[in-house]
């Protein structure tokens, strides 16, 4: 994971925290929700932040990951496993990763 895209995540975490009025010390649990790398993408992006000793989640369920993850956080507090809960989605998509490989034009 590049530098830059560590410190775009604690920025961003570090945001989200304040505006909750809580300290990474908190935070007791994390999912992160990616499609497209590797098996341990929440980890490699948290660790380099400070987030260790946490359990984190990886979730990967195609267009709905982001929302798989911030689901899965919050049924974790619902359900009194856990009292705060880190929910990250982020994408790092190749160029043109989205072209299709098949020609879907209708003709007569």
């Amino acid at each position: 994971m590049t530098k830059w895209i560590c410190q775009y995540f604690y920025f961003k975490v570090t945001k989200a925290l304040r505006d909750a009025n809580l300290s990474y010390n908190n935070i007791e649990e994390a999912a992160v929700g990616y499609v497209y790398g590797d098996s341990t993408c929440g980890q490699r992006a948290l660790y380099p932040i400070g987030l260790t000793g946490i359990p984190i989640f990886n979730v990967n369920n195609n267009c709905s990951t982001g929302s798989s993850a911030l689901l899965l956080a919050a049924r974790h507090i619902q359900g009194g496993l856990v009292d705060c809960a880190l929910a990250l989605g982020f994408e790092k998509m190749q160029r043109g990763s989205l072209s299709s490989q098949v020609s879907l034009s209708v003709s007569d």
